[in-house]
């Protein structure tokens, strides 16, 4: 049976309507999937983003990057804010394994275009990872480069959230985190757009969470204590997607909004937190092999992008506690365990 999301609880996040998935693949084209590694002290894996159905080095999407907190492994964001392009899948996993997934990715990029380091360039693997040593055995490496792939093969419209993929091992708050995802509809001259955000949460203090507004955290430590005194040493990774005509400059602007959503649910980017923003569109395409000298590219009118941030302000909130709600508790390294937030949404309502 599929996770129930914070809707499901009668929680609505902000005040536009979600998508039909109320997830990231609600812009067309995107697709996202999982390899799920638990046995004992292993507790971790890999999630694929697809930017779209097509090769993604042939037919790149204009992108940008925003480093919130720059205490992360990330590989690619150089170039994205160089050039303003992704070229691959973009790959979730834990810190020690961003090694392997780039090794898998490049070799992926390469068995589907035997132009790359021949006749053309080399290729930009993006993989972003967080910390999941407190559940995993992050020092056993566990993630191969056929998980890698098989996440990519295993990308679709509808995806799980919660513990599974990149999200297996991860805390949130210090309870359990993991993948969650969100979006939000937007209409622009009559017709309607998406605005989707996945999210690989592993930060946060139980105490700052905020469900909606609501100090749940504080109410979770009185009801039961908290016995880790350690500050915020998490991190979390932001995908922002959307089919909206939008430029590498703009979509940087999108990306900073990011922020927003994370601090409505009580983050406020400790000193150990690798906090990174990646969003890119589907609308305008970058051919590798342009011919033209000169391209049209469309873009918003920024005298209408407000609603663009408040649509990725709330789609981040949402995506946030999504991978808190959907997550099951679990017993991982060392004896070590993270309840799940569902334990106690029953004090939302109090």
């Amino acid at each position: 049976m599929k996770p129930k999301k914070l809707r499901d609880y009668g929680i609505i996040i902000g005040k536009m309507k979600p998508g039909r998935y109320n997830a990231i693949t609600d812009v067309e084209g995107v697709k996202v999937g999982h390899t799920t590694l638990m046995d004992g002290d292993i507790n971790t894996g890999v999630t694929a983003v697809l930017p779209h159905e097509g090769n993604c080095f042939k037919k790149k999407v204009m992108a940008a990057s925003h480093i919130i907190n720059g205490f992360g492994k990330t590989l690619g964001t150089v170039q994205i804010n160089e050039l303003g392009t992704i070229e691959t899948p973009i790959i979730l996993t834990n810190t020690l394994n961003i090694g392997i997934a780039s090794d898998a990715l490049i070799h992926y990029m390469i068995d589907k275009n035997p132009d790359i380091g021949i006749t053309t360039g080399t290729v930009n693997p993006v993989v972003a990872e967080c910390n999941d040593a407190y559940l995993n055995d992050i020092r056993g490496v566990h993630v191969s480069k056929k998980d890698v792939i098989d996440a990519i093969k295993n990308a679709k419209n509808e995806f799980s959230e919660g513990s599974v993929g990149a999200g297996t091992g991860m805390s949130c708050y210090q309870l359990k985190g993991g993948i969650g995802s969100a979006s939000r509809v937007i209409t622009f001259n009559d017709m309607e757009y998406k605005i989707g955000v996945l999210v690989l949460s592993n930060m946060g203090k139980k105490e700052d969470l905020l469900v909606n507004g609501k100090a749940l955290g504080k109410l979770i430590v009185e009801l039961e204590g908290n016995a880790e005194t350690d500050g915020d040493k998490g991190s979390i990774i932001i995908i922002v997607a959307t089919d909206l005509p939008v430029t590498e400059r703009q979509l940087k602007r999108i990306a900073k909004r990011s922020v927003v959503g994370l601090s409505r649910t009580g983050a406020y980017i400790g000193h150990g937190s690798g906090d990174i923003a990646i969003a890119f569109t589907t609308a305008n395409k970058i051919n590798h092999y342009e011919e033209d000298k000169i391209i049209n590219i469309q873009m918003v009118n920024e005298a209408h992008i407000d609603m663009i941030f408040q649509a990725t302000v709330e789609a981040t909130e949402e995506a946030i506690l999504n991978s808190m709600i959907a997550a099951d508790t679990i017993f991982g390294r060392n004896g070590h365990y993270r309840k799940s937030l569902k334990e106690y949404i029953h004090l939302y309502y109090k």
